[in-house]
């Protein structure tokens, strides 16, 4: 199924290394605490995606890693910022190590590529993955530090390689880009940088990165680069971003090793029990909402559910390893809910989509951000909406007035979503799969059109998860949205869409009759001003089903538990079904607007 993304911008160098160098000024000029250990870690990640880019053009170019000397200038940088993060992280957040002005001169004086590639950190951005969590995992290590050689694997290694090396006291310290096919990567080295890595022949290796995931490819090259020269296992390293095994697309022989390598994972879950407690999550939140009344609720995972109070049967499907990191706290009186929400500049972001959603009267109150957590108001007397209980005519409205505001206030870049082009071939790949070629081929009959709808397509900060289990009720009736902010910031190909994009998921989620459609694509209309095309909801209709049938498919298979992936693979038959029934239709806007 075809079902991630792997983002990435084209961003102009020189902007981006003055943005970098002016991260670490605000970041140097802050009073001691929590937020500015956040902003030296998100100035950190900054300097990381400059890093990356800059090594994955030289790697382009040449068609290996190689020792340049712009990287080299770029990795000392790094390497005393992560030591500036250590310094605050182990002080409780009081102390500042010194202006890297030796090292930010020379990156910003380096004569670099005009422009990069710059990619999306997933860890860093979905997953709750922290810089900080790799120093513990370094102090898992053996004996002598110093003759520890780290190698973090693009992308996110530019910035965890150095937070090892940092916890080490090393400056033996690279990043390698894995390449080929996603389950099956390889390194490539130039000569005098492979020299450099294995000069010392009594090392120990760290490989580092944030998986593995559902082939641990990444990893596995690592170690057939060290074992190939003759490195034995018993000095290899690897420092994962958890403490599981690979996922089904593994090869053999990786699950089979897997067990007795030496591993030192970096769990966001050690840093909520760590027995400092300003490193803890719940005191992080201390400044916003007061000292805690009771532990943390984990509520990830789908633990939402039984929170809510909804009994077993009533549990909607989830996919495990989609959700980000949630949590419920009550502190002074009140219960707030604590999401990841990223680090970096993009939580700013959702933060301010959050404060005027809420302005509006769509989603709960937020109240501000604590190192990577978004934190809200958690509506103890809301339940989750019965769809047949609801006025449709309200439902219709509400939904329409929503969909219209995203529409209105947050406009999107072309390249912060997946073209349509992108999109049809998601579908075409995984009908074609399930449904198989025959009943797949009617979706050829769209690609013509696309080219003509690109041109109309207005990209906003859609929802993407219009789904009834993502909203609340209120014990007036009034609906609240709920997870409205990342939806189309998430480890997916879809990302920013057409508001047209939402009101198909409305559609089919709330099972909206065709009239109500229509009204609802009117209201919408009204509230942003202009109408959604009916030819690109017709166009996006089997685009969506194909990627809900896609995500609860993997969801199914993601799923540990037996009851969360029968229900996850009943999901992705009921979306099977209803994209079945589009393609048996006459491919025309009429017929994919109104399905039978």
């Amino acid at each position: 199924m075809l079902l991630y993304g792997d983002t990435t911008r084209l961003e102009a160098t020189h902007p981006k290394r003055m943005a970098m160098a002016r991260a670490l000024r605000q970041a140097w000029s802050r009073p001691s605490g929590l937020a500015r250990h956040t902003a030296l870690v998100g100035a950190l990640i900054e300097a990381g995606e400059l890093a990356q880019g800059v090594a994955d053009a030289a790697f382009a170019a040449e068609g290996h890693d190689a020792l340049a000397p712009s990287e080299t200038a770029i990795m000392a940088l790094l390497l005393r910022l992560a030591g500036a993060v250590r310094a605050s992280w182990e002080s409780g957040f009081l102390q500042l190590a010194s202006w890297p002005a030796a090292e930010l001169a020379t990156v910003l004086a380096s004569a670099l590529p005009e422009a990069i590639h710059t990619r999306q950190a997933e860890g860093f951005a979905f997953y709750a993955l922290y810089p900080e969590a790799y120093l513990n995992a370094a102090a898992a290590l053996p004996a002598e530090p110093r003759r520890v050689r780290v190698i973090g694997l693009r992308s996110i290694g530019t910035v965890l390689a150095p937070m090892v090396a940092a916890a080490l006291g090393t400056a033996a310290c690279w990043t390698l880009r894995p390449t080929g096919h996603p389950f099956q990567r390889r390194l490539d080295l130039a000569p005098a940088l492979r020299a450099a890595i294995l000069a010392d022949p009594a090392a120990r290796f760290a490989l580092v990165d944030e998986g593995p995931g559902l082939s641990g490819s990444s990893f596995a090259a690592g170690l057939d680069l060290l074992e190939g020269t003759g490195i034995p296992a018993a000095r290899i390293h690897l420092l994962p971003g958890h403490a599981g095994p690979p996922g089904g697309q593994a090869s053999p022989t990786l699950r089979a090793r897997w067990p007795g390598l030496q591993r030192h994972p970096a769990r966001f879950d050690d840093l909520l029990h760590s027995p400092r407690a300003e490193h803890r999550l719940g005191r992080w939140a201390a400044d916003l909402l007061g000292v805690a009344e009771a532990p943390l609720q984990d509520l990830s995972g789908g633990a939402w559910r039984a929170a809510r109070g909804l009994p077993h049967a009533q549990w909607p499907p989830i996919h495990p390893y989609m959700e980000r990191r949630k949590f419920l706290l009550r502190a002074e009186g009140g219960s707030w809910r604590l999401k990841f929400a990223g680090l970096g500049r993009a939580a700013t972001a959702r933060l301010r989509r959050a404060q005027l959603l809420h302005v509006a009267g769509f989603t709960p109150e937020p109240v501000g951000l604590c190192h990577g957590f978004l934190v809200e108001r958690h509506i103890e007397d809301a339940v989750l909406p019965v769809p047949a209980a609801l006025p449709r005519d309200r439902l219709v409205e509400r939904l329409g007035r929503y969909l219209g505001f995203r529409a209105r206030h947050f406009p999107a870049p072309a390249a912060a979503g997946a073209s349509l082009d992108s999109l049809w071939q998601m579908a075409r790949h995984n009908a074609s799969m399930v449904l198989g070629e025959a009943e797949a081929r009617p979706l050829d009959a769209l690609r013509p059109a696309i080219p003509g709808l690109e041109r109309q397509r207005r990209p906003v900060w859609t929802d993407n998860r219009m789904h009834v289990w993502e909203w609340l009720l209120r014990p007036g009736g009034g609906l609240l949205k709920t997870d409205a902010l990342d939806h189309a910031d998430a480890h997916d190909l879809v990302g920013c869409q057409d508001i047209a994009w939402d009101i198909v998921g409305a559609r089919v989620e709330w099972s909206l009759s065709p009239a109500e459609a229509e009204s609802l694509r009117a209201i919408v209309a009204q509230e942003a001003g202009v109408a959604p095309l009916p030819v690109l909801i017709a166009f996006l209709t089997p685009c969506y089903l194909a990627f809900q049938m896609g995500y609860y498919s993997m969801a199914a298979d993601a799923s540990v538990c037996p009851q969360d992936k029968a229900r996850a693979a009943a999901a992705a038959h009921c979306y099977e079904a209803r994209l079945r029934s589009v393609l048996s239709s006459s491919l025309c806007a009429t017929a994919l607007w109104y399905p039978a």
